[in-house]
């Protein structure tokens, strides 16, 4: 109970997700996904993000990742599932995420869905795939895709499995 005329701030929301990466050769190869709707419809670099979705205070974040990698791209991951530590985007919302080796074939994505007025004051419902379409991604591509806070967990992803960074040749370990 807070004291009157005093505010309680709201609980920053809380994200679980997964960042599917696969090897083709030598190329480590990451799996992003591009949010749908009318906002993100033009946006393409600094827009595509790692499956993930809200969980609640009392839910285990891994089990929510798997869930919501489901529920955005129809697959359930399965594998080791390696720990990349927690971030936080720009609006606040604090990630936390899991790498784990896999072959999504994007041509199978398969979303859940959102309703939301629009046009915008139009009256009118429409739905929305959640997510649009998925994309395998070498290490620099997806640096340039994803939204900038979620890069680092590509470092923290390579650091993990000892891959390098192609983009410029140094050694992510060290």
């Amino acid at each position: 109970m807070t004291p009157r005329g005093t505010r309680q701030a709201p609980a920053k929301k809380r994200s679980a997700g997964i960042l599917m990466y696969r090897r083709e050769g030598e190329d480590i190869l990451l799996l992003l996904v591009h949010p749908g709707g009318p906002y993100w419809a033009k946006k393409d670099f600094g827009s595509w993000s790692i499956p993930k979705g809200e969980y609640a205070e009392d839910e285990d974040a891994l089990a929510a990742a798997r869930r919501e990698f489901a529920e955005e791209t129809g697959f359930n991951p399965a594998g080791e599932f390696h720990p990349l530590g927690e971030l936080v985007q720009s609006g606040g919302k604090r990630v936390i995420a899991w790498a784990v080796s896999g072959n999504f074939d994007p041509q199978t994505l398969v979303s859940n869905r959102f309703e939301m007025e629009w046009p915008p004051r139009s009256g009118q419902l429409r739905s929305f795939p959640e997510v649009d379409r998925a994309a395998w991604f070498t290490v620099a591509e997806a640096r340039k895709r994803l939204l900038p806070a979620q890069a680092t967990l590509i470092d923290r992803l390579l650091h993990r499995i000892g891959g390098k960074d192609r983009v410029d040749g140094r050694d992510v370990d060290g």
